[in-house]
């Protein structure tokens, strides 16, 4: 299990979304929207509360989504892991040994097809799918690619979450706090 069998990872767009995440027993999670600025202090606060937190680099306020970016935030903030739609900022976090997370837009068959291709040649550690409400394409995609699947995107209820766990997803980003409730514990 990727991530020790938590299957919601809480995404967070403002440190009220964080301060909520706190409430409860979630060990990971992934910044959205965060200002440049805001960077340091937000992680400093994660690893204070033994958070392992993944990093949006495309959605840094402020801060370029390329590879000296994902060179700067990986050596001095030092995130748990990134996430990006750009294949160099992939390649750049594994390099330095930060988990990355491919995300990926799947909208139709050719997208599928050069999302596999370029999963292939980023070798990520993680794919995270969107839409998320397709569980054929999860699967399709965790199969042709060996890699562990974290579906997002359009997931509203708890039934679209077991689907996609048992399509093989091992996780589900989701900013949605009434799914947060229930698959984890409050504190």
């Amino acid at each position: 299990m990727p991530f020790k069998g938590q299957q919601i990872l809480p995404a967070i767009q403002s440190m009220k979304d964080f301060d909520k995440m706190l409430t409860y027993s979630f060990r990971y999670g992934v910044f959205l929207n965060i200002h440049v600025g805001m960077l340091k202090s937000v992680f400093d606060y994660a690893r204070a509360e033994n958070k392992d937190m993944f990093l949006h680099m495309d959605l840094i306020q402020g801060l370029s989504n390329d590879e000296h970016a994902t060179e700067y935030v990986c050596q001095t903030i030092k995130p748990y892991g990134i996430i990006s739609t750009r294949s160099s900022v992939i390649k750049k976090a594994r390099q330095l040994n930060v988990k990355a997370i491919q995300r990926t837009f799947v909208i139709d068959s050719t997208a599928l097809n050069r999302s596999i291709q370029i999963i292939h040649k980023t070798d990520p550690d993680y794919i995270e799918l969107l839409p998320g409400v397709v569980p054929k394409v999860i699967e399709r995609i965790r199969l042709e690619t060996g890699k562990p699947i974290i579906a997002g995107g359009l997931i509203e209820t708890q039934q679209e979450v077991e689907a996609a766990i048992a399509a093989g997803a091992s996780a589900i980003t989701t900013s949605s706090i009434s799914l947060w409730d229930l698959f984890s514990k409050k504190k």
